[in-house]
């Protein structure tokens, strides 16, 4: 597909890199000529300096022959001014990246008049998935399927766990719950592992299993869980401001740490039953007196990838029972890991999946649809959810028969409502939404593409 994307930064150089990688034809329009000689020096792309919002630069994109532009500028009106003008050159599909919530709820219901397909608030589903993280502390990740009715979850195997050791053909004996094992991390090494896989402490699983059964699921497995009941925010961004007001929602308690007085004054006066302290989050001596080693969480949320890090460690040192760590740079995860950041959030990554998702139901072809897509194992892996057409090959034929592609699994199957953890005998139905898992090099943009005839 040719795919235009106004703005080189975080998020628009992210899904250039995606999008240039699974062999689209991508355009990047910016204002910063050094930026797109980066871009272009770098990948297989052509590049437009000028105005996105504009008709000039967008006819020099040729916006109104191609199939999708994704408008990721700093600024909202920027980014929904550009999709309004590609919609009327002709561009059947727009995204728009809207931060200002209030710009976001207003204009949802308009998005048809305004030739808007879709529109990303990085910071709020940073805030949700922080929110979901809090609710299984255990739990160091969790991506949901079938409008939620199903999860995979990353979870690490303890020096201790009586896992150790545990072929995956006995797992669900083990644990006594219904589930399935699609994914597995030792040390750098990525597996989508077979039954003889043989579990070691230290793994970390990606474990698909129904959303009702994930409390059983830890209990089982012998993982220490309590519950959050109260939450040390550092730093007071929109993310900080959206999580804050979930939390204390659901009867959480909140202190939020702000350097800056003015922003303190704002989230005080919208969020009246959160802490609000004026002061430095990085200053050690202001974290020991508001009581980091007594606090069962701590989220870090500077705008600084080196201060939540050092805070996050500082605060894992002390022991503090769930830490999350805030990160724009992901090229080190594996790195951080080894650090004691063991649970990170990236709203860059977040955008850009929520969007290479849309990218590949746009791409699909008869073998069913892409709804949902996300990244997992450190972006190595690739959970897809697709919803299943009459034209996919092999319905209704026991799944043991399948000659799948190496390194490809199918993790669940949803039909009409009821979660099945697939097993030889079951089979793929049309209407079925069935959660496949592969290595994030096959690309997989249609259902079509796991079977190898």
């Amino acid at each position: 597909m040719r795919i235009v994307i106004a703005g080189d930064g975080k998020v628009g150089s992210a899904l250039t890199v995606q999008l240039a990688k699974e062999g689209h034809d991508v355009v990047v329009i910016d204002n910063n000529k050094l930026v797109l000689e980066e871009a272009q020096q770098s990948l297989d792309i052509n590049v437009v300096h000028g105005n996105g919002a504009t008709i000039t630069t967008q006819n020099q994109a040729n916006v109104g022959g191609s199939d999708l532009l994704i408008a990721a500028t700093s600024m909202d009106e920027t980014n929904l001014l550009c999709c309004i003008t590609a919609h009327k050159l002709g561009c059947a599909h727009t995204i728009a990246r809207v931060r200002n919530q209030e710009y976001f709820s207003q204009l949802y219901d308009w998005k048809e008049d305004l030739g808007l397909s879709m529109m990303i608030n990085p910071e709020l589903a940073t805030a949700s998935e922080i929110y979901r993280l809090l609710q299984f502390p255990s739990f160091l990740r969790r991506d949901s399927f079938a409008k939620g009715r199903v999860e995979i979850v990353e979870v690490e195997l303890s020096p201790d766990s009586f896992l150790d050791g545990c072929k995956l053909m006995d797992f669900d004996k083990k644990v006594k719950v219904k589930v399935l094992v699609c994914a597995v991390q030792r040390g750098s090494e990525v597996y989508i592992p077979g039954g003889n896989f043989q579990l070691q402490k230290g793994d970390r699983l990606h474990v698909t299993a129904s959303s009702s059964t994930l409390a059983k699921l830890i209990r089982n497995m012998g993982v220490t869980q309590r519950k959050i009941r109260d939450v040390m925010i550092i730093g007071g961004s929109r993310i900080g401001f959206y999580l804050a007001a979930e939390l204390l929602r659901s009867g959480v308690d909140v202190k939020l740490i702000e350097k800056d007085p003015a922003r303190c004054v704002e989230l005080s006066e919208n969020l009246p039953k959160a802490t609000i302290i004026n002061a430095d989050g990085s200053d050690r001596n202001i974290l020991d007196t508001e009581g980091l080693a007594k606090t069962d969480a701590v989220v870090t949320l500077t705008d600084f990838d080196e201060e939540n890090l050092i805070i996050s460690m500082y605060a894992n040192f002390l022991g503090t029972y769930k830490v999350i760590t805030k990160i724009n740079r992901t090229e080190f995860n594996e790195v951080l890991v080894d650090k004691g950041i063991d649970c990170a959030v990236s709203p860059k990554d977040l955008c850009t999946t929520d969007i290479m998702r849309y990218v590949r139901a746009m791409g699909n072809r008869s073998g069913g649809t892409v709804t949902t897509l996300h990244r997992i194992v450190e972006d190595k892996v690739d959970a897809l959810e697709f919803q299943v057409g009459r034209g996919t090959p092999h319905l209704g034929q026991p799944l043991y028969k399948l000659r799948l592609k190496p390194g490809t699994l199918i993790a669940c199957i949803n039909r009409r409502s009821r979660t099945i953890i697939p097993s030889g005998g079951d089979c793929i139905e049309a209407g079925d939404s069935v959660i496949i898992v592969s290595t994030a090099d096959r690309a997989i943009k249609d259902l079509r593409d796991i079977f190898l005839d």
